[in-house]
C-alpha cells in the first residue's frame, strides 16, 4: 500500500496524543510534520512525553504547508482553529480529517463549496469511535417507531462544548426520520431554568460533565409500556483510533465532503 504523508495538528492534546501514536504504528502513514503553536521551531522529539520521532514543529499551518509536502492533515484542535485549518489545508490540495466538533451548518456549507472548487476530499466526524457511530445509527433506526426521544451525553469535565457534537449529529440523524413532537406535559414548567435540558425539535438533550468520565451517550425512547435505551461507553481514547485511520484512508479516495463517519460504514 502506498504511504499516506500526514500532518497532525494538536499533537499535544489527549486526541492529537494518540493519533500520534497511531501514525507511528501503522506501517503505511508518515508522520512528516505536526502544528503546535507553543513549540514552533523545534522538533517533536524535543517536546517531552510526545514522540521520539524528529519531525518538524511548525507554529502555524501557513507555514508548515509551505514547507512541508503532504497528504492528509489530522486536525484535532478548536472550533475555531480548526476552521482555519481546514480550509487552508483544502486551498494547499491536502485533505483533512477533523475530529473538532462545533461546526455550523454554515462552516459546513463553505467547506464542502471549497471540497467541490479544490476537488479535495474532506472528512469531519463529531465522533470518531466505530461503536459511536453504529449508535447513532442505531438511534436513527429507532427514530422511526419511536417519537420521544432523551439524549444523555456524559464527557469529562475539561471538555469545552455542550451539547457534544455527537449528541447534536444524533439528535439531527433522528430529526430526519422522526415527525416533530414536544415531549412531556403540556403545562410542564422548569422550577430550576435548564433543568429539561436543550430542545433539539422536541427532543431534549443533557450534557454531565465530570472527572473520570471519557466519552459516553445514552439515547433512550420511550412508548406505553416500554423504552429502548441505546448507549455507547468509550473508557479510553484509544477507541477513537480505529475510525480516525478508516478516516485516512478514506479520504485518500474522496473529492468532497463527508460529515460524520456513519456516512462511510456499511
Amino acid at each position: 500500500m502506498e504511504t499516506t504523508k500526514i500532518i497532525i495538528a494538536g499533537p499535544r492534546g489527549r486526541m492529537g496524543s494518540e493519533a500520534v501514536k497511531l501514525v507511528e504504528r501503522t506501517e503505511h502513514f508518515e508522520l512528516v510534520a505536526v502544528i503546535d503553536h507553543k513549540h514552533g521551531g523545534k522538533r517533536l522529539n524535543e517536546v517531552e512525553g510526545v514522540s521520539t520521532l524528529p519531525v518538524p514543529v511548525f507554529a502555524n499551518i501557513n507555514d508548515c504547508l509551505s514547507e512541508i509536502k503532504a497528504d492528509v492533515l489530522i486536525d484535532l484542535t478548536t472550533p475555531e482553529v480548526g476552521m482555519h485549518h481546514t480550509k487552508t489545508a483544502l486551498e494547499f490540495g491536502v485533505r483533512p480529517v477533523v475530529g473538532t466538533t462545533g461546526f455550523t451548518n454554515e462552516n459546513l456549507a463553505e467547506l464542502e463549496e471549497l471540497c467541490q472548487q479544490k476537488e479535495t476530499g474532506c472528512i469531519i466526524a463529531p465522533n470518531f469511535a466505530l461503536g459511536a457511530v453504529l449508535m447513532m445509527k442505531f438511534s436513527q433506526m429507532a427514530g422511526r417507531y419511536f417519537q420521544d426521544v432523551e439524549i444523555i451525553e456524559l464527557h469529562h469535565d475539561k471538555k469545552l462544548d455542550a451539547p457534544s457534537g455527537t449528541a447534536v449529529k444524533t439528535a439531527e440523524m433522528i430529526a430526519e426520520v422522526r415527525q416533530e413532537k414536544s415531549q412531556g406535559h403540556p403545562d410542564e414548567k422548569e422550577t430550576l431554568p435548564g433543568a429539561r435540558g436543550a430542545d433539539f425539535s422536541g427532543m431534549h438533550i443533557h450534557s454531565v460533565r465530570l472527572p473520570g468520565l471519557i466519552a459516553h451517550q445514552q439515547v433512550m425512547f420511550g412508548a406505553e409500556g416500554q423504552t429502548l435505551t441505546i448507549r455507547h461507553d468509550s473508557f479510553d481514547r484509544f477507541s477513537f483510533m480505529s475510525g480516525v485511520k478508516l478516516a485516512v484512508d478514506t479520504v485518500m479516495n474522496l473529492n468532497t465532503l463527508v460529515y460524520g463517519l456513519e456516512n462511510i460504514i456499511e
